[in-house]
């Protein structure tokens, strides 16, 4: 995986975090990296200057990584609504990863991070990217990773119409 040309924006309130991350795409060979301390920093470096990639920490002051998200993904003034969004925390309740999902993250990933957990995330947003979704509460990345075979709900995605075309034997 090339990664030399990426630009990736690292958002974590914690210098410690950022040097380890960093060490990480570094010797991944990635060279642009951007580091903030808050989503509100994050928010205009990006109105500066884009970035192919974030990744930013869940628990930040005063804009955390939930609300960076939504901001991204919501805002009429955002620079790049389909920003990939790696979220990092050091909190794994179902309720965090959740909140992130519905805020519109790409990926998420635990602390403390590994070397493999980040790239493989990488590795996901840039060779398996997800298309994205607008309802009236959400838009992001499709949530669902895989078809569904018990979904008995209405049929609504491109993706749905094309499972139904064929006949099973």
């Amino acid at each position: 995986m090339a990664l030399d040309a990426l630009d990736i924006l690292l958002v974590d309130d914690n210098p410690y975090m950022r040097r380890i991350v960093v060490a990480v795409l570094r010797g991944a060979g990635v060279n642009n990296i951007r580091e903030v301390g808050d989503g509100s920093e994050a928010l205009t470096q990006l109105r500066h200057r884009p970035a192919d990639i974030a990744i930013v920490d869940f628990n930040m002051f005063p804009l955390d990584g939930v609300q960076f998200t939504k901001l991204v993904r919501n805002s009429a003034d955002s620079p790049n609504p389909f920003l990939p969004i790696i979220m990092m925390t050091g909190h794994s309740e179902r309720s965090r990863v959740v909140e992130a999902r519905d805020a519109g993250v790409t990926e998420f990933v635990v602390k403390p991070v590994t070397a493999k957990a980040l790239l493989s995330r990488l590795n996901a947003v840039i060779f398996h990217p997800r298309p994205f979704i607008r309802t009236e509460s959400y838009f992001g990345p499709d949530r669902r990773r895989q078809p569904d075979p018990a979904y008995a709900g209405p049929l609504r995605r491109s993706t749905d119409r094309a499972a139904t075309d064929y006949v099973a034997i």
